[in-house]
């Protein structure tokens, strides 16, 4: 069930299994207080719905922001998820290595400064992902 789509995400809510599928934005200089907005609502969706598996997916995402504002909203991202009841976040990587290298630095450095209260694994294919994240 699509609980919100615009022109950045998508959020696809999948009562039975409790998931909840985002694809992670393209992130462009002149959109990023739109991506903004737009984490904001998956936000407050995860928390009206109380979902509790997340699937984040970056396999396609364009990265055309520099490695600074890149960061600032992976922290944005994870601050708003650490406002929610998230237990597992899966991600799927991006099929680009340079867009690859910036996450993985991104996801470093959310780790090294924040206490994340859910479980992030990085995964290469959508159904190892969804088996995670339904698994107990």
């Amino acid at each position: 069930m699509v609980l919100f789509d615009n022109s950045l995400i998508k959020l696809d809510y999948f009562p039975a299994t409790d998931v909840l599928e985002v694809a992670y934005p393209d992130l462009h200089d002149y959109l990023l207080l739109d991506i903004k907005s737009s984490i904001d609502i998956l936000v407050d969706t995860i928390i009206s719905y109380d979902v509790k598996r997340v699937l984040l997916d970056s396999s396609n995402t364009i990265v055309a922001v520099d490695a600074e504002q890149s960061r600032m909203i992976t922290a944005h991202l994870v601050k708003g998820f650490m406002t929610t009841r998230i237990t597992k976040l899966a991600r799927l990587q991006s099929f680009n290595e340079t867009v690859e290298a910036t996450a993985h630095n991104n996801i470093k450095y959310a780790t090294e400064n924040f206490a994340f209260p859910f479980e992030l694994k990085n995964f290469s294919n959508k159904p190892d992902a969804l088996e995670w994240l339904q698994s107990i």
